[in-house]
């Protein structure tokens, strides 16, 4: 699916030791770096372009350098974080070591999703021309047809792409041990011991809205309609952009861009797979909604593809039956004459807490994100406030634990409209971690740890191996990776 539409935020913890990571970056923020609008935002005007190193097969440009500095300054502006570095210094190592990771890449073939790619690009570019005020202008600013302009923003989102799926792919290896996480945990001094912030338990009683069936029908007719009229000559991208519900990508005519089988929910791929250039799919059902496939191209192991997604639709009726049954058990549960479990049993729909007392976990969330590949035993029932939706959050905030909320509208995962009311069930306060009670985050802190330490191993041994030259105008610069001070 489009990855805007797909992805949601997964509780995460934030890393203690941060100071390598400010110092060196990770080639994983490029993407975020690349993605927003500072890779144009030079102030002054740029000079010819000039190859400021050489990396394996790949050139470093003057410009690139540039746009990262810009970069980095805006991110930590936003972020309140000053390096005492010199920013042009800096860029050039980010710089380096993303061709580095790109050469490996190419190597080693390693694939990415060039879904958002084209998307990214044309945002950036809409803000430049709009920040120069015309195309014209923003020519003159760069010496460069608008064409070209484009172009070097593609091949930079990708090479940043490549670099990025590279580092996650060494990452991806290390594993860790109860032992090493215990180790870890010893060796931090107890002043540097991380902060867990304050925590949620809750659980809930959930409910989908009244005549779902009707509404699924609904959404497959609507499809079988848009099929109809496609198969009789109307365009796929003109009818994505009017009625697709997967708003990333709807605006590029459902386009899709080239994914693997690996990187789309399961039904997707398999209706997918099984289409020819330019055909068109049945009515393939996934736990976004509904779609329909059209084939545009296959290149080896990778599929180009549009789709069409609806979701079912819900009328205000359809909310209050689930509404008003919740709005009766909270009633009989206050009154004694119902437990909450027993509740949960016989009337929740959520197949997640449903044989949990009601118990909310992110087990959920975690396969969603994964695909699936998820141990359950990493799932967690602890709720971080800014991870909690909208609407959770909000009636959470007014909750005393034990106390239970009145019925309200939600999204679950995968942005289904849902009935619920949740009860508190306890508040840990904010505190120093504790190897008995936080496990898990001091677990993803070690792992985290071990991922980076042996990333930075690999880096070195492929910085040593590959040939990289620095012109003697740049050479000054004070590198912090290791393998490039020699």
């Amino acid at each position: 699916m489009g990855r805007g539409s797909t992805h949601r935020t997964v509780q995460n913890t934030k890393q203690t030791n941060m100071n390598w990571r400010k110092a060196t970056g990770t080639v994983a923020s490029l993407i975020l770096i690349l993605a927003s609008s500072a890779p144009l935002s030079a102030q002054t005007e740029l000079v010819a372009d000039k190859v400021v190193a050489v990396v394996g097969n790949s050139a470093v440009l003057y410009s690139e350098v540039e746009m990262m500095r810009q970069a980095l300054l805006e991110e930590q502006k936003s972020s309140g974080y000053t390096s005492d570095r010199d920013p042009m210094g800096e860029a050039l190592e980010k710089l380096i070591i993303q061709k580095v990771l790109y050469n490996q890449s190419q190597i080693d073939s390693i694939k990415i999703a060039t879904d958002r790619i084209a998307e990214a690009v044309q945002k950036a570019l809409d803000t430049e021309i709009a920040r120069r005020g015309s195309v014209a202008a923003l020519e003159m600013f760069y010496h460069k047809p608008i064409f070209n302009i484009r172009e070097d923003l593609r091949t930079r989102y990708q090479e940043a792409n490549y670099a990025n799926e590279m580092e996650n792919s060494i990452k991806s290896k290390v594993t860790i041990t109860p032992g090493e996480v215990e180790k870890y945990y010893r060796q931090l001094p107890k002043d540097s011991l991380p902060v867990i912030p304050e925590q949620y338990v809750y659980a809930q009683i959930l409910r989908y809205p009244a005549s779902v069936e009707n509404a699924k029908l609904r959404a497959q007719e609507r499809l079988l309609e848009l099929r109809e009229r496609i198969i009789k000559g109307e365009k796929f991208e003109t009818l994505a952009r009017i009625y697709s519900e997967d708003p990333q990508s709807a605006i590029r005519g459902g386009d899709l861009g080239f994914m693997t089988k690996e990187m789309l929910v399961e039904p997707f791929a398999n209706a997918m797979v099984q289409l020819k250039p330019d055909q068109v799919s049945g009515v393939v059902r996934t736990d976004f909604g509904y779609h329909l496939i059209q084939m545009v191209e296959k290149r080896g192991n990778e599929y180009h593809t549009r789709h069409i997604l609806l979701k079912p639709q819900y009328t205000q009726k359809d909310l209050e039956v689930p509404y008003d049954l919740l709005d009766s058990l909270r009633k009989e549960i206050v009154a004694g004459k119902i437990t909450f479990e027993a509740a949960v049993e016989k009337f929740s729909e959520d197949r997640y807490s449903k044989k949990n007392g009601g118990i909310v976990s992110n087990l959920e969330q975690l396969e969603f994100y994964y695909r699936g590949m998820v141990d359950p035993s990493d799932a967690s029932v602890k709720f971080f406030k800014e991870y909690l939706s909208k609407e959770d959050n909000a009636e959470l905030s007014k909750l005393k634990p034990g106390e239970m909320s009145l019925p309200y509208a939600a999204q679950d995962t995968h942005e289904n409209l849902i009935c619920k009311v949740i009860r508190l069930q306890q508040v840990i306060p904010t505190h120093k971690a504790d190897l008995k009670d936080d496990y898990k985050h001091l677990e993803r802190l070690a792992l985290e740890q071990k991922q980076e330490k042996t990333f930075q191993a690999w880096l070195g041994t492929k910085i040593d191996g590959m040939y990289i030259r620095i012109d003697a105008d740049f050479q000054h610069y004070q590198f912090v990776n290791p393998a490039l001070r020699k």
